[in-house]
């Protein structure tokens, strides 16, 4: 086992974990889990190659304070690097994302400012442009900066480049909230994987991609109501229209039948990589992405009933008659 001198030095190198019970006979489905990242998601990356890029170019110096826009994993992994290397951190988030992700950011020493999530990421985003601009704060402006997709290109495609060397990968399978997983990976993969299949699922209602709509969504970190000048289109061979409500049913049952507990956004993606595993051929593999815990999930539709005596039928008061469990997703 390794030593370590600071905690943003684990982040990375998540595992690749097989679907033994929900994937069709005939056909692989993989899951690539990003919960096991030090503050619990894929944004660790984000974060971490952001703040690095600024300090290499001197944009950014022990004791700076760190403003940005995030529905809540951007935030937690901002006010984790903040902590780990000396700087403050104070997340613009919609009032409409989980409680457990602004008790995170304070935990780790943020501060939250909430605005209507009605307003999407862009009135959000005029926020914290107007609050840098007062202040002399540093803004990441994680939409468009280039450190994002670098990142994903040089760790999280090599991570799965590395993983599936000699091994069959027909179809990558993921959401995109910043854009910088997707691009990053997509572009790594069109270059030296070209025939693997890119499939990116949108929620009903906030096709940005394929519509040029947006309205509020359950996925929560999917689909800002823009689109994000990092994101190579390029990369995109298919576009899925999805029901944010299957993310939650497929998330509950990840946690029930693999023992993988994910948020609303993995469970979206893992549902869209079922969906083509259904028609992809024989012996095809599938990997999807799974950006976070569904720890951070408890207060929400996600898993809102479960642990209530009066709600929930698996709290029982202890008798003498015979308890058993069972898993209802």
């Amino acid at each position: 086992m390794s030593l370590y001198n600071s905690i943003t030095e684990t982040v990375g190198r998540t595992p690749i974990v097989k679907l033994n019970h929900l994937a069709p006979q005939g056909v692989e489905v993989y899951v690539k889990v990003e919960s096991f990242n030090p503050a619990g998601s894929v944004k660790d990356r984000l974060a971490l190659s952001i703040v690095l890029d600024a300090e290499a170019k001197g944009l950014l110096k022990k004791g700076d304070t760190i403003i940005e826009c995030t529905s809540g994993n951007v935030g937690i992994a901002f006010a984790m690097v903040a902590a780990a290397r000396g700087y403050q951190f104070v997340a613009v988030m919609g009032d409409g994302y989980s409680l457990e992700r602004r008790k995170l950011i304070r935990a780790y020493g943020g501060e939250v400012i909430l605005f209507p999530s009605e307003q999407g990421s862009s009135g959000g985003n005029r926020i914290a442009d107007l609050l840098a601009a007062q202040h002399g704060w540093f803004r990441p402006r994680q939409f468009d900066n280039p450190a994002n997709p670098a990142y994903h290109r040089e760790t999280t495609a090599s991570e799965i480049l590395s993983d599936f060397a000699g091994k069959r990968l027909d179809y990558f399978v993921t959401g995109f909230g910043t854009s910088g997983t997707l691009t990053g990976i997509g572009q790594m993969l069109k270059v030296a994987r070209p025939g693997v299949k890119i499939v990116v699922p949108e929620p009903q209602g906030a096709r940005i991609l394929a519509k040029n709509e947006w309205t509020v969504h359950p996925v929560q970190g999917w689909t800002p109501d823009f689109i994000p000048s990092v994101l190579d289109k390029d990369v995109v061979d298919s576009l899925v229209t999805i029901d944010g409500h299957l993310g939650i049913t497929t998330a509950r049952a990840l946690a029930c039948y693999e023992g993988i507990l994910v948020g609303i956004s993995a469970g979206a993606t893992v549902a869209t990589a079922l969906e083509v595993a259904k028609s992809a051929p024989k012996g095809s593999v599938i990997l999807a992405m799974a950006p976070d815990t569904g720890e951070r999930y408890l207060s929400t539709e996600l898993f809102d009933e479960l642990g209530n005596e009066e709600t929930d039928p698996f709290i029982k008061t202890w008798s003498e008659e015979s308890v058993t469990a069972e898993c209802d997703v």
